[in-house]
């Protein structure tokens, strides 16, 4: 639960603004009597399907990133450190990387590189 919190929680954010927008353009003396329970649900249902699709593909792409780094596959993972020069770093099992917490953790950086910011070469 706690990563659905940590992956998902900027998007419930913005979902929540919506729901808020959406509150607010419904009860309007223009709009049809309705229009706060049809608007309510369908902003809701949309975006529960959006944040639920993107944390399965973000699950999901963890775990495979997770299995090829067992099997000493190159991973590429996004450095945020630096936007101008080396913006990805090559992360291997043989180089002297570990994977602790969903944390990739090295000797030669000084910080980590979270796994949902990576993919398999």
């Amino acid at each position: 639960m706690y990563d659905f919190f940590y992956l998902e929680g900027a998007y419930l954010i913005l979902g929540a603004f919506a729901l808020l927008i959406t509150l607010f353009v419904t009860t309007r003396p223009f709009m049809s009597k309705g229009a706060v329970k049809k608007g309510l649900l369908w902003v809701s249902l949309v975006v529960a399907v959006m944040v639920g699709a993107h944390y399965t593909i973000t699950s999901n792409r963890m775990g495979k990133v997770a299995s090829a780094f067992e099997q000493d596959k190159v991973i590429i993972c996004e450095s945020r450190a630096t936007r101008k020069v080396a913006q990805t770093v090559l992360i291997q099992k043989s180089n002297g990387w570990s994977l602790k917490d969903n944390n990739f953790i090295s000797s030669n950086y000084s910080r980590p590189f979270f796994i949902a910011r990576c993919i398999v070469k």
